[in-house]
């Protein structure tokens, strides 16, 4: 039996970067990882492979639609999937190749096997063999995997979820997609993109409910403009499977009741936490009313030595915040005092333009009765968009009345992904709005427009508005 001080049950952003925080920090350190490869969800089957169909897809739509805009001119295009699947393939191979290096370079003993605990020391590992390890602490990374609806039977070729959905062998003619969240919009605007007609059913009255509502409007219209099909305050009630045909009938925006058929009906609704097989009941880990494991405000579970991260926990089902949980955990077993501020953990949404937020929206602003300032700047008015042609979408700064601190930055523009980390990174120095507005930004450039909206919050002081 091998003994160590600490394990790490998932080897998902959060669990593999646990592992190797602990291993940094002098424990001798574990993995167990039930799949062969590591990388967990989001390497595996879902932010990196998804995100190489989307960079492909996006490819072959500016070839097909802005090239000539552009002077270019290319002739018969043609979409080989296949070839994009393998592309995408050989991007995940290279990923998860890299995580066997840094657990190889951090020393960390990799197990492959389904981790059930035993008791609050014991851990036996189900693979090719059977084995058994003991560890001073245990941290359950085990993440999520997609949730469905109690009357959708998930065949797996024709009412898929976004695991099926990164491996099709052919362009569908028509997708129908449950859920207008992050997971639904991205890989329904690859499909989109590579010629298929997409359908959107979602049941809140917004697209992406959980970010800012302007947003949800900006990217809604987009999307509309794109061709793209959508269905809000829509209540899905079945979803049957005909042949090639799936055929998903709901209730619309007035109560009425509406059907639409496609080749291919992608349900995304949301993930739920993943715990089975995990042997809670045999250590008496406590799980709360939607599944997921009840931790403390250090992560700690109701067993004192097992701590619980990432999607299996409460909070935003992100990689970056399971790994900033992940490396808290192992900081703190090392007599540290690691801190994660929640309200600062951006969320992006990889359509194009892309989608991002930091910080309130204004709707919580308002439930909370926060007096706010609003500085609003649309991407459209800089060289730089119009040098591209990316022009749609806009950057919001919403800050304190009375202080200027900022509260809140959300943006639709290309490139907002890697633009909102200004953002993160004003708000966790607790930045005024005109902080913001008085660092140099190159020119041309899209961050611009995050000056821009800054010094509109500043006194309505834009100058290119």
């Amino acid at each position: 039996m091998g003994k160590f001080d600490v394990t790490v049950i998932g080897s998902g952003p959060g669990g593999y970067v646990a592992a190797i925080r602990a291993a940094q920090l002098g424990f001798k350190t574990a993995l167990v990882e039930k799949y062969d490869t590591l990388g967990g969800t989001c390497l595996n089957v879902g932010c990196i492979p998804s995100k190489a169909l989307l960079d492909s897809s996006e490819h072959y739509s500016n070839a097909k639609e802005n090239f000539s805009e552009h002077g270019i001119d290319v002739g018969n295009l043609s979409v080989d999937l296949n070839r994009m699947v393998e592309r995408k393939r050989a991007v995940v191979e290279q990923t998860t190749k890299g995580i066997d290096f840094l657990m190889d370079k951090n020393k960390v003993t990799v197990f492959h096997g389904l981790g059930s605990f035993k008791d609050q020391n014991t851990l036996e590992i189900k693979g090719d063999e059977v084995r058994e390890i003991s560890s001073k602490y245990f941290i359950i990374a085990t993440g999520s995997k997609p949730a469905s609806l109690p009357f959708i039977k998930i065949d797996k070729e024709k009412i898929i979820t976004s695991t099926e959905a990164l491996e099709l062998r052919e362009i569908p003619q028509k997708m129908i997609v449950i859920g207008g969240g992050v997971i639904g919009l991205e890989l329904g605007s690859v499909y989109q993109r590579l010629g298929a007609e997409v359908s959107v059913v979602e049941y809140m009255d917004r697209l992406i409910p959980g970010m800012d509502a302007d947003l949800s409007k900006e990217l809604r219209k987009i999307l509309k403009k794109e061709g793209m099909d959508i269905q809000l305050k829509s209540k899905v009630t079945s979803v049957e499977r005909t042949g090639d045909k799936v055929e998903v009938q709901f209730e619309n925006n007035k109560g009425e009741s509406q059907s639409i058929e496609g080749d291919i009906c992608l349900v995304a609704v949301g993930r739920k936490p993943y715990t089975e097989g995990l042997g809670l009941e045999n250590v008496g880990v406590e799980l709360d009313e939607k599944g997921r494991i009840k931790v403390d405000e250090h992560l700690r579970t109701n067993v004192e030595n097992i701590y619980a991260i990432g999607d299996v926990i409460r909070g935003a089902m992100l990689a970056h915040k399971a790994e900033e949980e992940g490396i808290l955990v192992a900081e703190q077993l090392a007599g540290q005092r690691p801190h994660i501020d929640y309200n600062l953990i951006p969320s992006v949404v990889y359509t194009w333009p892309e989608v991002a937020g930091v910080g309130k929206t204004e709707e919580q602003l308002k439930e909370e009765k926060v007096d706010y300032k609003t500085g609003k700047f649309l991407v459209r008015a800089l060289g730089r968009a119009r040098a591209s042609g990316d022009i749609d979408g806009f950057v919001k700064i919403l800050s304190d009345k009375k202080t200027d601190e900022i509260l809140g930055v959300h943006m639709v523009s290309a490139r907002a992904a890697d633009m909102i980390a200004e953002a993160v990174t004003a708000m966790e120095f607790r930045a005024s709005a005109e902080d913001l507005a008085r660092i140099s930004h190159a020119h041309p450039t899209y961050m611009e427009a995050v000056k821009e909206a800054a010094l509109d919050a500043t006194e309505k002081r834009a100058i290119h508005s």
